[in-house]
């Protein structure tokens, strides 16, 4: 605003110059006046020199040329001040620029310290409050790393009273178990006691009855004896002595036998089911044995006795054959009922007759000297089931 103001009073100072001639050596005069000392002193020496010249120019020259000399002189002089003030207009001007631009460089200098301040300012604002959230997360992180500790030390006290209270619990179940299995093995051992001595009883019993039916079959083979004398049918003579002996040594080997493995029998856990004629029966390992061995026995007996009847020329009748009346060869009283031993045995022994009378092996073979049934047969015949 300044600088406006200094512009429009310089132009119209030039102008005031230019339009009032008679005035201009007074303002000139004053504007000298104004001047500062050293350029008084210069305007003065001009002055003088003009002087100079003007008076030398006159003393040479008429006074009309006087006269024009005198207004070239006083244009020259108002063209000079003109540029003087021209002069001091531009370098007042430069000097109001001069003070704006460094008061705008202060300013600017100023906006920029400002800023450079503001912006430290932000940036150690910043910066707390990067430490608070920095503290702030070290703490959460403290808090954190404190509950999972806590959170690790109780899961690790309730496992430990878990693992305690389990293995106090296996511990329990496991004498609980103990005693279950105690309780269930003397169990066991009373029925396997009771067992025995049910089985000792039983075959003390099978003993009684098989001495009484060996005395009536001792009588019965003598009567059998002299009615095939008187009959004169000597093969069935013969196969019949050859049975009453063959049974007597059977019955010694049975007893020994017996004698060598009466108390594993007597433990043995039944093990096979049978049926016969509608009922159910369980037995083990031994009177499973001793039933094959019946069917197999009477197979060959009764095929012995088919073939004798046939040498014989006789009818055929299983029937009416000693053996099939006897049904005991091979059966001392040990392991299962003279009953289920005799009928097993005339079932093997009616099948063994039809081969022996037939002169076949439909039912059995002929293998190292004896006859013996099929597998299938006596599969057929004794149908033992597994009870495991």
């Amino acid at each position: 605003m300044k600088v406006n103001i200094s512009n429009g009073v310089v132009v119209a100072l030039i102008s005031g110059l230019l339009l009032m001639g008679t005035s201009i050596p007074t303002n000139a005069q004053e504007n000298k006046d104004k001047q500062p000392p050293k350029e008084q002193k210069k305007a003065a020496g001009q002055k003088t020199a003009s002087k100079q010249d003007n008076k030398q120019q006159s003393k040479q020259q008429p006074p009309a040329q006087e006269q024009q000399a005198q207004a070239n002189q006083q244009k020259q002089q108002r063209q000079q001040q003109g540029q003087a003030a021209q002069q001091q207009a531009n370098k007042q001007q430069q000097k109001q620029q001069a003070q704006a631009q460094q008061q705008k460089q202060q300013s600017q200098a100023a906006q920029q310290q400002a800023n450079k301040q503001q912006q430290k300012q932000q940036a150690q604002a910043e910066q707390q409050k990067q430490q608070s959230q920095a503290a702030q997360q070290q703490a959460n992180k403290q808090q954190v790393r404190k509950q999972a500790q806590a959170e690790q030390q109780k899961q690790q006290q309730s496992q430990a009273a878990q693992q305690q209270a389990n293995k106090q619990q296996v511990r329990q179940q496991a004498q609980a178990e103990q005693q279950k299995q105690q309780s269930q093995a003397a169990q066991q051992q009373a029925n396997k006691q009771q067992v025995r001595q049910q089985r000792v009883e039983q075959q003390q019993q099978r003993q009684t009855q098989y001495r009484q039916e060996l005395a009536r079959q001792q009588n019965l083979n003598q009567q059998r004896t002299a009615q095939l004398q008187q009959q004169r049918r000597m093969a069935q003579y013969r196969y019949q002595q050859q049975y009453w002996a063959r049974l007597q040594q059977i019955r010694i080997q049975n007893a020994r036998y017996y004698s060598s493995n009466s108390n594993a029998y007597f433990y043995a856990a039944p093990n096979y089911r049978y049926s016969r004629e509608g009922s159910y029966y369980e037995t083990n390992q031994y009177g499973a044995n001793l039933l094959r061995q019946s069917v197999n026995y009477g197979y060959e007996q009764g095929f012995r006795a088919g073939q004798a009847d046939r040498q014989d020329r006789w009818q055929s009748n299983y029937q009416d054959s000693y053996g099939y009346q006897d049904a005991n060869y091979g059966y001392s009283g040990y392991y299962v009922d003279q009953n289920d031993y005799n009928y097993y045995f005339r079932e093997g022994f009616r099948r063994g007759y039809e081969d022996g009378y037939n002169s076949r092996y439909q039912y059995g073979r002929y293998s190292n000297g004896k006859y013996a049934i099929l597998g299938s047969v006596l599969s057929l015949v004794l149908n033992l089931e597994s009870l495991h």
